[in-house]
């Protein structure tokens, strides 16, 4: 069972990743975007690290819904907002249990992939986040390992497609040929789920 303290070390877990990764999203988001996604994520998974410490949610559902409260009220441009309700939506959907079973995240993950497919009128295909996202919800049911590889292998996808939503569309045929920054925040989100979850959630078992 996944309870609040596992969610609080998956959020830890993205945070320590942006900032490692920080230098290279914004690389990527220089050539096709405004050059901040590194530097607005970075923030933003700083931010809602230091709001877990201070507040410390008892379930995961809260854990995940403070996080997401957090991102939409610091990170700027798009990806506040976006990475805002895909951790509102996933915490709203598991609910006030004090822990819940992967195969319960994996529900609740789903809800909130579709709500920012929703909120950003983006598909599959249209280099955003959500070409990471929606494979990664989809193999998230067999493992956490399973939906980093999905999550790790949509981003690198994105490289020949030409964007069609977000400022990336405005470059028209100038976006193919780079990998979208968002998708590639969304992998390393995934990555450290999977990280988090360890040995035992990679064989099906209890983290």
């Amino acid at each position: 069972m996944l309870d609040a303290d596992f969610f609080r070390r998956w959020m830890a877990a993205v945070a320590a990743a942006v900032d490692r990764e920080a230098d290279h999203l914004t690389e990527l988001d220089s050539a096709i975007g405004d050059a901040d996604h590194g530097s607005n994520l970075q923030r933003g998974f700083g931010a809602v690290t230091a709001v877990l410490e201070k507040e410390s949610p008892q379930t995961p559902g809260a854990v995940l819904m403070l996080a997401g409260r957090q991102l939409i009220s610091t990170v700027g441009g798009a990806s506040g907002p976006l990475y805002g309700t895909l951790l509102r939506r996933t915490g709203k959907a598991l609910g006030d249990a004090p822990a819940v079973t992967e195969e319960q995240l994996a529900e609740a993950f789903a809800v909130g992939v579709a709500a920012v497919a929703q909120l950003g009128g983006a598909q599959a295909g249209d280099k955003t986040m959500l070409d990471a996202l929606l494979p990664a919800a989809a193999a998230l049911g067999t493992s956490p390992g399973a939906a980093r590889d999905a999550a790790e292998a949509g981003a690198a996808a994105t490289v020949p497609m030409q964007a069609r939503k977000g400022r990336a569309s405005y470059l028209g045929e100038r976006s193919i040929g780079h990998q979208d920054p968002g998708a590639t925040s969304s992998a390393l989100l995934i990555a450290a789920l999977a990280g988090t979850s360890g040995a035992g959630a990679e064989n099906g078992g209890d983290a």
